[in-house]
C-alpha cells in the first residue's frame, strides 16, 4: 500500500462520474472551492478579530 497514483485517482475520478453524472460533478467542484473560500475567510476573519482585541503594546 503505497502512495496514490495516477491509475488510482483516474479509477475514482470514473466512479464519481458514474455515480453523479458529469454535470453534477462540476457543480460539486463547485460549491467544494466555495467552501474552501469561505473557510479561509473565516479562519482570516478570526485573526484579525484577536489583532484587534488585544492592545499593541508600545515599546
Amino acid at each position: 500500500m503505497g502512495p496514490i497514483g495516477p491509475t488510482e485517482l483516474i479509477v475514482v475520478l470514473v466512479v464519481v462520474i458514474l455515480l453523479f453524472g458529469a454535470g453534477r460533478v462540476g457543480d460539486l467542484g463547485g460549491a467544494l472551492g466555495k467552501s474552501i473560500r469561505e473557510f479561509r475567510s473565516a479562519v482570516k476573519g478570526e485573526d484579525e478579530k484577536k489583532e484587534k482585541k488585544e492592545p499593541k503594546s508600545q515599546a
